[in-house]
């Protein structure tokens, strides 16, 4: 609902820049126009809060006079306009009329302590006003999907197929010196004649490989037989690899090499 300027009660809009000072002789306001003016408030309580703070009026010092003849003649458009919200309405009414009628009494001498016929009036004010202001602290605060919006973005699936590496022959040989130099630690001076078959060792290496499932290359080698047995392993290993009967993998350059049996 719009104000009128109290200084220039006579201006009554701005239309390209020149003030409107009269209204027009045929000017027709048609009823719908008022519905405008009715959904300002949200209830009676509103309106009251309304001319209070319009007049700079004093809420703990209401003038119920003059406020109730104001509201009074809201409360008549409405009835014109709209019967049903007026309704709504005529209950404050009839509680500013009591009120009113109650102020305009006299006081009986013996009664001085009487409280304020206003106080309830005053006490159901600052309730609203309290509601009212912090229902309008919380529309201020930012909320998602009003003032914020948050991004989102679906990633495609992206499927990376990563190659193995082939096996290469140096790092075989790296790994075939680690392990000789650690058979060399538990090499003993005690002369004795060993027995050593490569085709054993390769059937005892297939007794030992699980099915479908990888195995530390160096976990083939058994350090206590010393370099002779670590040679007949490692010469065992690359007859299997030969008869492809065995495969050898690496998962990344200078990594881990690991066995696995290809089938029965």
């Amino acid at each position: 609902m719009s104000e009128i300027d109290n200084n220039n009660t006579n201006n009554y809009a701005t239309i390209k820049g020149e003030p409107v000072t009269a209204l027009p002789k045929d000017l027709y306001i048609p009823p719908e126009a008022l519905k405008v003016f009715l959904e300002a408030f949200e209830g009676p309580l509103d309106l009251l809060l309304y001319m209070i703070k319009k007049q700079n009026l004093d809420v703990l010092d209401i003038p119920i006079a003059e406020i109730t003849k104001q509201y009074m003649e809201y409360v008549e458009i409405m009835k014109d306009v709209h019967l049903e919200l007026a309704a709504e309405y005529m209950v404050m009414a009839v509680m500013l009329a009591e009120i009113k009628s109650r102020m305009l009494l006299p006081k009986p001498v013996a009664d001085e302590s009487e409280d304020d016929p206003r106080a309830e009036l005053v006490r159901r004010l600052q309730e609203y006003e309290r509601f009212k202001q912090a229902a309008e602290d919380l529309d201020k605060m930012p909320r998602i999907n009003r003032d914020i919006f948050l991004a989102g973005a679906e990633m495609p699936d992206i499927e990376i197929k990563k190659p193995l590496p082939e096996v290469d022959i140096q790092d075989l040989c790296f790994a075939l010196k680690d392990i000789l130099q650690r058979a060399e630690m538990y090499e003993h001076h005690q002369i004795e004649r060993e027995i050593l078959s490569t085709r054993a060792r390769m059937v005892q290496i297939l007794v030992d490989l699980p099915a479908d499932k990888f195995v530390n290359f160096e976990a083939l080698f058994t350090l206590e037989e010393g370099r002779a047995g670590v040679i007949v392993t490692f010469t065992a290993v690359l007859e299997l690899i030969r008869q492809t009967v065995i495969e050898m993998v690496q998962a990344e350059a200078f990594g881990q090499i690991h066995i696995k049996k290809i089938g029965e």
